[in-house]
């Protein structure tokens, strides 16, 4: 199989056939003739295939074996599901990519739906990725932190955990316990003196030389050795060096040593599930209750339990739970590396497939198998537990929720309960670091990978209604020119402005000048008792106003829904409010980089004083070229 990595490993332009219709209205007879002139022009070799309806939308990805072959199955409707039979109804087109073999076939299905988010596909919808402890390893004295995101650091990654909690908490413990250090390569070069870390005995303080290249380079290999699963051989060594301590009379030593076995028994303590002899592995259960379906994940690292997870994929009815669970895996791999062994509660038809695409992508054998016996079947009944019970909160808070968003439509008189809500709200300190924000919320819940943050350019200083009026031009712009027709779902049912009637009054101004009537928005003010009362003021556009009983559920909703606008507003307020303290005058000039910004700070003391020299001496500044010199003089006086 060729390299996953390859940039020539698929390609679409040698390998593409598509026959384009007419129309958009469901037609079976018009679907199934546009797959049969596809099928023209078909090669029996393995690929991937895509429905597409008239717009050019991608309806579904599959993959095959023999591309003729699997999609000539979609031509004989009468043996299709329902479901299969509405797609046809509106497949207009297909695209069709060839690879070396199926193996290859399925990583591309899995890369294919992630990118287009087919509507008759399973979904893996899951806005966070995973997080990771990092073990750097491009300084002399590595650091240790949390990861998320592409792995280019040089370094060695554990993980994944199934939360941020459970990393950070894992990530204090081993502070604790091997003192590695977890500052910024900028922090640690400044240093002069020990900062606190070191003082609560969280950091060997090697950034002022308490502590050797040589020692400093045996905790963290014993840190690696227990994050790798060797930690009966780390609590040895450590038991060791106290006992040795305690028999040389050197008690401060041996009371340091105690604490960090304090520390390594609260990591092995708090792993729930008793792991050991597993290795590393991958846990699966599926739970299905009248198609829809929950699936469980145990994440097991070197015999410790680094936490669970529960899924619930999308677009489940009508399809085998055999197929669910292989598509969500294809899915959650593409964002996780394997391990060698993951553990499924069933049998799974493409089971040895899945292992091979798997161990190509990552370079190892993946094996897939379902435990039989022994500490694996324990572990694997405690998933299926947990996927049954994840599922059956998860049913009560769905029927809770439709009822809270059915009382929604009927307090703010919308024809159907909202599929999507946006909330709006503004921060800034008299008009400094201003920042607007949007969530958005649904019947799921809130939509993480759809919040939004826009940085405030033209509206005038403390002026708020204006900074919303800039973030509903700039929103509802985009809407517009990126989903005109509004059929691709990006379009609120339902938004709430974090304000009273003034932004209420703005913001209705600025979507009438665009043309936009026909959006639902209220205002949410703080009552007479500016909010210590818990009865906010609704403001509806026709003018009226009124308030809810203080114990009403739909309130506590909508005060859920504000609420979580402050947070994350006031988080992106903060965090530009951080860069801009940082700031320097030399940041505007442009061609200016750290080194010379930093040259020019050094020789004159401050940007002012570099924003009043003369050009003569701008040119006496060590490391600046007459050039530049005179770069920075017509930047600052050329105006």
């Amino acid at each position: 199989m060729s390299s996953p990595n390859a940039p020539d490993r698929f390609n679409e332009e040698k390998s593409t056939f598509a026959v384009r219709g007419s129309g958009d209205t469901p037609d079976l007879e018009a679907g199934v003739a546009a797959i049969r002139n596809v099928l023209a022009t078909l090669p029996a070799r393995p690929g991937v295939y895509r429905m597409q309806d008239a717009r050019g939308d991608v309806l579904y990805v599959g993959k095959a074996r023999a591309l003729k072959n699997r999609v000539t199955n979609y031509t004989q409707v009468d043996r299709l599901s329902k479901r299969l039979q509405r797609m046809i109804a509106q497949t207009r087109s297909m695209t069709i990519v060839t690879t070396n073999n199926e193996a290859e076939a399925l990583l591309l299905e899995a890369q294919l739906i992630k990118r287009y988010r087919p509507p008759y596909n399973v979904l893996l919808r899951d806005d966070k990725s995973f997080p990771f402890i990092l073990l750097r390893e491009d300084h002399e004295f590595p650091r240790i932190q949390k990861h998320r995101g592409a792995r280019r650091a040089k370094g060695s990654y554990y993980g994944p955990f199934a939360s941020a909690g459970s990393v950070n908490n894992t990530l204090n413990a081993l502070q604790k316990l091997f003192l590695l250090r977890s500052c910024t390569d900028g922090f640690f070069k400044t240093r002069d003196r020990p900062c606190l870390l070191y003082q609560i005995k969280r950091c060997s303080a090697p950034c002022v030389g308490r502590i050797s290249k040589e020692d400093y380079a045996e905790l963290n290999n014993d840190a690696k050795a227990f994050l790798g699963g060797k930690s009966t051989q780390v609590q040895a060594k450590l038991g060791g060096q106290m006992e040795a301590a305690a028999a040389n009379m050197d008690f401060e030593l041996a009371a340091i040593l105690r604490d960090r076995l304090r520390a390594l028994t609260f990591i092995q303590g708090s792993q729930a599930i008793n792991a050991e002899g597993v290795g590393d592995a991958d846990i699966f259960a599926l739970a299905n209750q009248n198609g829809v379906m929950g699936i469980q994940a145990f994440f097991i690292r070197g015999g410790q339990n680094w936490g669970h997870r529960s899924f619930f994929p999308q677009h489940t009815n009508d399809v085998g739970e055999e197929e669910v669970l292989t598509s969500f895996l294809m899915q959650f791999y593409e964002e996780v590396p394997p391990p060698k062994a993951i553990f499924v509660d069933r049998d799974l038809p493409e089971a040895e497939l899945l292992g091979e695409a798997l161990g190509g992508a990552v370079g190892y054998k993946v094996g897939l198998s379902v435990p039989q016996r022994g500490t694996r079947k324990r572990l694997m009944e405690q998933a299926q537990r947990n996927a049954v019970e994840a599922l059956e909160r998860r049913l009560a808070e769905s029927t809770t929720q439709a009822k809270l968003l059915r009382e929604v439509a009927d307090l703010f008189d919308l024809a159907e309960p909202p599929d999507r809500i946006e909330v709006y709200d503004n921060s800034h300190i008299q008009g400094s670091a201003a920042v607007g924000a949007m969530v958005v919320a649904g019947p799921e819940g809130f939509r993480k990978g759809q919040y939004r943050k826009f940085n405030i350019k033209e509206a005038q200083t403390n002026d708020d209604f204006g900074m919303m009026r800039e973030v509903f031009q700039r929103r509802f712009a985009r809407a517009q020119a990126e989903d005109p027709d509004r059929d691709a779902g990006d379009w609120p049912d339902l938004v709430l402005i974090d304000g009273g009637r003034g932004q209420l009054n703005a913001c209705k101004a600025i979507l009438e000048e665009m043309g936009i009537e026909d959006v639902c928005m209220v205002g949410i003010a703080k009552g007479p008792m500016h909010g210590r009362d818990g009865r906010e003021v609704f403001h509806l556009l026709d003018g009226r106003e009124f308030q809810l009983p203080v114990n009403a559920p739909v309130l506590f909703y909508l005060q859920r829904l504000r609420d979580e606008v402050h947070r994350f507003v006031i988080g992106a307020h903060r965090d530009k409010r951080s860069k801009a303290i940082g700031a320097s005058p030399l940041d505007e000039v442009p061609g200016i980089g750290p080194a010379r910004k930093k040259a020019l700070l050094m020789h004159f003391g401050t940007g002012r004083a570099v924003r009043n020299a003369s050009l003569a001496d701008l040119q006496q500044a060590p490391g600046v070229s007459a050039a530049v010199a005179q770069q920075v003089y017509d930047f600052y006086h050329g105006r």
